[in-house]
C-alpha cells in the first residue's frame, strides 16, 4: 500500500510539473500570437498605403501614352 501511495505521489508531482510547463508554454504562445497579429496588422496597413499610392500614381498618368 505504501509503495502504491509513493507511486501515486510521484505521478501527481509529474502531473503538476507538466501542467506548470504547459501553462508557461501556453502563455508564451499567446504572447507570440499577439505579436504576429500586430505585425500582420502593420503589414496590412503598409500594403493598403502602398496600394493607395500606386492607384494615385496610375490615375495621374495621362490616358494617351504612346
Amino acid at each position: 500500500m505504501e509503495s502504491q501511495l509513493n507511486a501515486l505521489e510521484t505521478k501527481l508531482a509529474q502531473l503538476v510539473a507538466m501542467s506548470m510547463q504547459l501553462r508557461a508554454e501556453n502563455h508564451q504562445l499567446r504572447q507570440d500570437l499577439a505579436q504576429v497579429r500586430s505585425q500582420q496588422r502593420v503589414m496590412g496597413d503598409n500594403m493598403d498605403n502602398a496600394s493607395a499610392r500606386l492607384e494615385k500614381i496610375l490615375l495621374s498618368l495621362p490616358d494617351d501614352l504612346p
